[in-house]
């Protein structure tokens, strides 16, 4: 099982990405400015990152391997972007002064590039962490 200081590493490193390309794509979607979408997305990724090391932590306890196979990898990035997409839908409405229902599109659109996202940042920092964890045990 992972350490706290491993989850929020992943957190961390997750959220600055995913903030980065994300950002200028929701303005740019959104048809907000930078100075409406900033704010929200702070808050979205602060938000994120608790959630992040919640369910990662449930995650890996329910299934408790670095080697995961497709479908685990699948049911693990949905189950935050759905828990993500149903506490922060009415903050995205409310803050865009929006409607629910193009809340909803526009978080459904972010939630199939995050599911994305979330399926190769974390296979591929697993593996990182799994070579990482190799070289310790090999003898110098």
């Amino acid at each position: 099982m992972r350490s706290w200081k491993e989850r929020l590493a992943h957190t961390l490193l997750f959220e600055a990405g995913g903030v980065m390309m994300v950002t200028p794509l929701a303005s740019g979607l959104s048809g907000h400015d930078s100075g409406r979408i900033g704010p929200l997305a702070v808050f979205m990724a602060s938000f994120a990152m608790l959630w992040n090391l919640v369910w990662n932590r449930l995650f890996d306890h329910w299934v408790p391997t670095r080697r995961r196979r497709l479908d685990q990898r699948m049911a693990q990035a949905l189950g935050f972007e759905l828990g993500i997409l149903v506490a922060t839908l009415p903050v995205v409405a409310w803050w865009l002064g929006i409607g629910l229902g193009e809340a909803f599109w526009l978080d459904l659109g972010f939630m199939a590039f995050f599911l994305v996202y979330a399926l190769v940042f974390n296979t591929a920092f697993d593996h990182f962490m799994q070579r990482r964890l190799q070289r310790r045990k090999e003898p110098a």
